[in-house]
């Protein structure tokens, strides 16, 4: 059903212009079945949050957006993020001068920092391993918005366990915690798709090799994408297509060669292998 409409009609300094309002248009912004609205997602990937993450002054500044700008109505994504469904085309601009206040406007929605992310061993009884630092991390490295806008479209997943509630099966790039003797590890798993956006037919992505340590996940993470760049045919060919066409053993080659401690990965392939 739908509710009853109105726009907001607030004045806006935001020049409509400028390179980082068209980027969020781009990316975080939809259209809709009612031409004169768009349904705009607002970014939870922050640097000191946990993604998906808000504190309470947050959310208290989100209802009062959702009843300026969505007819009271805001809605969850699974990607960890929030969407307003309801928002007119001629209040993008105070909608965005709003979200920007908030830290909410980062045009990533799509992107590889705009990763979905389990609480893992910090809030979860169930978790192999932590994967909040392993967020944090990521997010740090990937802050240059022009670098990301590059990398094209990504998604990267990462589940603290097997049961996979981060979906990291399903990312172009998985991560998954695991235990071994006692410690955590982290397993790397290539070309997922859930079926969706450009991604192709759901399917699960393909382990690289032996699982890695908590510091060495963003080196590999960057070697990756690396490669990516060196053989993607131009930056229209997004990661998935990329990989799907050149295979997987350069980037897992990549992946390996990114470890700490080469004398390390004979003794730990072995050991994986024989448990």
């Amino acid at each position: 059903m739908v509710p009853e409409l109105k726009a907001a009609n607030l004045p806006s300094t935001v020049k409509t212009e400028g390179q980082m309002y068209q980027r969020w248009l781009r990316q975080n912004v939809r259209g809709h079945r009612q031409p004169h609205l768009r349904a705009v997602t607002l970014s939870f990937k922050r640097v000191g949050f946990a993604p998906g993450d808000a504190d309470a002054d947050t959310l208290d500044a989100l209802a009062r957006l959702a009843d300026q700008f969505s007819a009271g109505e805001a809605r969850l994504t699974h990607e960890q993020n929030l969407m307003l469904p309801w928002v007119f085309e001629s209040d993008l601009p105070a909608l965005y001068e709003a979200a920007r206040v908030l830290g909410l406007a980062q045009p990533n929605i799509g992107l590889i920092s705009d990763m979905i992310v389990c609480p893992g061993g910090d809030f979860c009884s169930l978790a192999n391993a932590r994967s909040l630092p392993i967020a944090a991390a990521l997010t740090e490295l990937f802050q240059d918005i022009d670098e990301i806008t590059d990398l094209g479209p990504i998604d990267l997943h990462m589940s603290g366990c097997i049961n996979s509630c981060g979906h990291h099966h399903s990312g172009h790039i998985g991560i998954l915690g695991v235990d071994k003797d006692g410690k955590e590890w982290y397993q790397v798993t290539l070309g997922g798709s859930d079926g969706t956006h450009l991604s192709g037919p759901a399917i699960g992505g393909k382990v690289v090799g032996p699982s890695f340590s908590a510091a060495e996940v963003p080196d590999v993470v960057e070697a990756v994408l690396t490669t990516y760049r060196d053989l993607r045919t131009s930056a229209a060919e997004h990661f998935i297509d990329t990989l799907r066409r050149v295979g997987h053993e350069p980037f897992k080659q990549a992946a390996n060669a990114a470890r700490h401690d080469p004398g390390h990965r004979a003794s730990r392939a072995a050991a994986e292998a024989a448990a």
